[in-house]
């Protein structure tokens, strides 16, 4: 795949995770991160998910 990286796939997990309503604390131990400033690196925010997030309210 152009464009693939190792890096791609972990990006994939954790923001399908985040989108998900996963705990960051629950991405972080399953990514193996010892710091939770390293998960939030690969979490992407996108429209649906801020959208998603003021539904809430």
């Amino acid at each position: 795949m152009d464009g693939a990286s190792s890096h791609s796939g972990r990006r994939w997990f954790i923001t399908q995770l985040a989108h998900s309503g996963v705990s960051a604390k629950v991405i972080m131990t399953l990514a193996g991160h010892r710091h939770l400033s390293t998960t939030q690196r690969y979490i992407e925010v996108n429209d649906q998910m801020m959208k998603a997030a003021v539904e809430v309210l």
